[in-house]
Parts: C-alpha cells; structure tokens; sequence
C-alpha cells in the first residue's frame, strides 16, 4: 500500500507544480500587485486538494476501464451471519421510510438468506405529534409482515449523543445475538444483492469490522437532485474505485449503507466528547478511524449498483446540508492528536476537513481576480495564459467526474446504460452547466459558514425535508441576495478589464449573479418534468 500512497502523493505534487508556474505565466508579466499576490496564495492554497481529486480522478478512471458496466450476480455459499438492519430516524415521513424497507426485506425472504436479517427501526424523535404517527406505522408495517417477532421499534425520549449516540444505545443493549449490522439512513435503499454483497464479504473476512457500499443518487422527479445526481454518480464511481484501490483496509465510512461488525465496533467505538464537553456531529469518519486503529479492516466496495440515497430536492435544503456537514467535519480538527488512530486514520479525518476546508481559497481567488481587473489599467488582461491555468485547475478539480464520463463514452455496454451517447452527452452538458453555477453558489456560503466556525460559533444538526417542492422568488431572494450582490460586483470588476475578463470569468462566477433564477427553476416542477420526459440526466434505474 505504502507504493499506492507515494503514486498518489506524486500526481499531487506534479498537479501543485503544473498550477504554480502556469499561474506565474498568468500574473508575473506586468509586475506584482497586491492582488495578483493574493490570486497566486488563493490558488497555491487550494492546489493540494485540487491535486488530490486529479490523483482519485486518474486512479479511478484507469481502474474502472477493466471493470463491467454491472458487477456479477452474488452467490451464496453456506449461511451468513445473524445481521440486524438498524434504520435511524429522527422526526421522519415514515410514509418514506418505510417503503425501501419492506422492498428489501421482502426481497431478502425470496433468498435461502432471509431468515439471517432481523430489521430495527431505532427512532429519536422529539416531536409529539411524529412520535405518534411513526409508533402508528411501525405497528401496521410489523402486523402485516410475515414475520412480525422480527421486527423491532425502539424509541429514546433524549437525543443524548445524535445518531451515533442512538447506535450505540442500540449495540450495547439491544444487540445480542447479532453478529454484523447494516446500519441504514431515512432516505437510505438497499437492495436485496447489494445487501447480500457486504454480507458475503463480511464472511469470508473475520477481520473485516465495516465493509462501506459505494452509495448513488436514487432516481429522482425533481431538476435539482436529478441534475446533481446524475454528476455526483459519476464522480462518486472514480473517486470510491480510487480510495478503495490507495487506502485499501484503512478506507473510508460515510454513516450508512455499510455493514459493520458489532462486537469490535461496540468495543472500540465509544466517541469522545469534543471540548467543552460536547457530543460529535459528524461521527463516521472517527469510528472508522478508532476501529482501524483497534486492528481491524475498513473496506470500501465500489460497485454503484444496489445501493442508494436520496438526495435533497432543492438547493435551499441542500445548502443547509452541506452547511452541516462542514461544521461537522471541521470538529475533526479537535481529533487529529487523539491516540491510537493509524497514520491513515489521521489522514481521513485531516481529507474530511479539506473538503470544506479549501473553499475560502476560492472565493479569495476570484476576489483577488476581480480587484486586479478593476485597478490594473496599465497590463492588458492575460487571457490565454489565464485560459490555461483554468483550464489546468478546473481540469484537476473536476477530474474525478470527467473521467467518469469517458469511462461512460469509451465502452457502449456503459453508454448503453444511460439510454446511449446522445442522451449522455446531453446529460454531460446540462449537469456541467448546473455544476459550475451550484459551486458559484456555495462557495460564498461555505466560506460564511467557514468564518462562523472560526469564530467559534457552533451548527446544529435540524431535521431534513425530503420532499419535493417548489421554491418562491422570495424565499430564493431571502437565501441567496448575498450571492447575486457579490456577483454584480464582480462582473463591474471585471468589465473595467474588457470583455476577454468578463468572458473568462462567466463559467466560474456566472452562478452568482444567477443565483436566484436558478434556485427557483431547479425546483420548479415544470423543468423536473421536462428533464424526465425527455430522459435528460436519466440514471440507469430509471430507464431500466
């Protein structure tokens, strides 16, 4: 593993190198100015994770090449262990919840498996009039099952530690008997193969303690999770085929959709409490880390086919998850000296923090950018040499998904999947287009959330809505005046430098200025519509 890690490292270090003297062609002619000082500090601060998704970006894409555009059948052999499926919720449409659940229990029934699962739904739910109506479902969706004993509802009156309080409650008092668990999410679907996937690894390996399914997008109604989706599926299948091939048993958890053994997950899975005495948000990252650390394997499977999430159907709810999950992830840095965590186990917590962490660089960058246009009236604005430092950092931070569609577009049994190359590569074109205005978008709000988290202000973890809606102009304007404030200014700035300036800094920070259209058109129902009947950014499931 030690020669994976130095090739990564390498393509890091080539990729840092490649932005800094394209960026010293860009900004060294003319002289040096404040401004061009700071571009040239933004993009160096952000080139080691620029660096990192290009090397997850080439590694998943030379690997995934040899792979099949579909995993093979699981074939069971012998019996597999006693596993409790645990499903989190927390004041939840169980009218959601439910449904994946009984498709997948119904169809591990139809297998020689079945009678190794055992299903609890594990409930904090604070509010009353939930509280009720979830008790109410659980108790028609346990008379009507085949094999009500084993179906179990637990509900705890206090959220004492979140989720991975309420897991752990769960293992140490409820959990005998059980030998593995496959922890699930509200909005978490599995099937029947990808479940008996895990299982079998689990198995075959005594000292695997959580094999982690590569997770995708489920088929949505909605522009927005359909457009987002359609991208992140891709970029997710290079990126986890990466990890999965450099971190090989200290890989990745994300919380859900994984199979964990219990008894060394309850043994050496107790979370610290973070300073001053405050529980862990975002808890999955520290568990595999503390597991690893106690001698036992953390693999990440990275087939994309079975295993599925919902994701949120509009930007405003999907800004409000991020937002969790950076102030999540930068507890982390509170961790990073904790003993008996593995080199590996500090770097995962030190790669969860970068993936919010370098968003300020952005926004400085483009800032800086915009200064320089407005105040430099002596140097012509360099547009080709910009043109190709852009280039070279777009390239490497988008590389990950980029790679995936020419995975996609170099094998036909791959193309074939998302209903051929003409759909595909409109699929390619809307999602790019809706992916460069999403991150306009949300790096302004990240680095807010950064700067409040600096100041030592603390997120809560709210309830989510799942459902579809549609978003007002209003409540668009109310969320996002920051953005197109920020984006008119940039663009005045701009202007002053000609429009070789303007027309360079469109794809990059064109989102803000549209910012609130585009909250309200990816959550119209018309536009969701158009999407589906037309079977633009389809995903395999939904076309069959």
């Amino acid at each position: 593993m030690r020669l994976r890690v130095l090739a990564v490292c390498a393509i890091v270090l080539l990729v840092c190198l490649c932005l800094a003297v394209a960026m010293l062609r860009t900004l060294a002619p003319g002289g040096w100015t404040v401004a061009k000082a700071v571009m040239l500090a933004s993009c160096l601060g952000a080139a080691p994770w620029v660096g990192f998704c290009a090397a997850n970006g080439l590694i998943g894409f030379a690997l995934r090449l040899r792979r099949p555009a579909a995993p093979p059948p699981v074939t069971i052999h012998g019996p597999l262990p006693c596993t409790a499926i645990a499903v989190t919720v927390r004041n939840e449409d169980m009218d959601l919840v439910l449904p994946p659940i009984r498709r997948l229990l119904d169809g591990l029934d139809r297998t020689r498996a079945g009678r190794a699962f055992a299903l609890f739904v594990l409930s904090d739910t604070n509010d009353p009039a939930a509280a009720e109506a979830e008790e109410m479902a659980m108790a028609s969706f346990q008379a009507n099952d085949p094999n009500p004993a084993r179906i179990r509802y637990r509900r705890r009156r206090q959220n004492i530690g979140f989720k991975a309080g309420n897991v752990m409650e769960f293992l140490e008092h409820h959990a005998d008997g059980y030998d593995l668990m496959l922890i699930l999410d509200a909005d978490s679907e599995m099937t029947p193969e990808a479940v008996l996937r895990l299982a079998t690894a689990m198995r075959d390996d005594p000292s695997l303690g959580i094999v982690q399914h590569l997770t995708v997008g489920l088929p949505a109604s909605s522009a927005f999770p359909r457009l987002f989706q359609f991208g992140m599926r891709a970029g997710m299948r290079t990126w986890a085929t990466a990890l999965s091939w450099w971190q090989d048993d200290a890989c990745v958890y994300w919380g859900h959709n994984a199979l964990i053994r219990i008894a060394p997950f309850r043994n050496h899975c107790k979370l610290p409490l973070l300073p001053p005495g405050e529980p862990i948000l975002s808890h999955d990252q520290v568990e595999a880390a503390m597991l690893r650390g106690a001698g036992w394997k953390i693999r990440l499977l990275a087939e994309e086919d079975g295993s599925y999430e919902a994701n949120p159907p509009a930007l405003p709810e999907f800004m409000r998850r991020e937002l969790r999950w950076l102030a999540g992830n930068f507890e982390y840095r509170h961790l990073l000296t904790m003993p008996g965590l593995r080199p590996m186990g500090r770097w995962q917590l030190i790669q969860a923090m970068l993936l919010f962490g370098t968003t300020p660089f952005y926004i400085s960058f483009l800032l800086a950018a915009a200064w320089a246009a407005a105040t430099d009236a002596v140097s012509p604005f360099p547009f080709r040499p910009a043109l190709a430092a852009t280039l070279i950092w777009a390239g490497a931070l988008y590389a990950p998904k980029l790679l995936a569609y020419l995975e996609l577009l170099l094998a036909r049994s791959k193309r074939t999947r998302y209903g051929g190359t003409g759909r595909l590569l409109i699929g390619m074109l809307l999602e790019t287009v809706f992916t460069l205005w999403l991150d306009a978008i949300n790096v302004l709000a990240k680095t807010i959330a950064t700067i409040r988290i600096a100041l030592g202000f603390r997120a809560g973890w709210t309830p989510q809505n799942r459902s579809d809606r549609g978003v007002s102009w209003s409540e668009a304007a109310q969320l996002l005046w920051p953005q197109t404030i920020l984006g008119c200014m940039v663009f005045t700035c701009f202007a002053q430098a000609g429009w070789p300036a303007v027309l360079w800094a469109v794809p990059f920070a064109s989102g803000l200025v549209l910012a609130i259209p585009f909250c309200v058109l990816t959550a119209d129902p018309a536009v969701g519509a158009w999407l589906r009947e037309n079977r633009w950014a389809a995903i395999p499931e939904e076309l069959g």
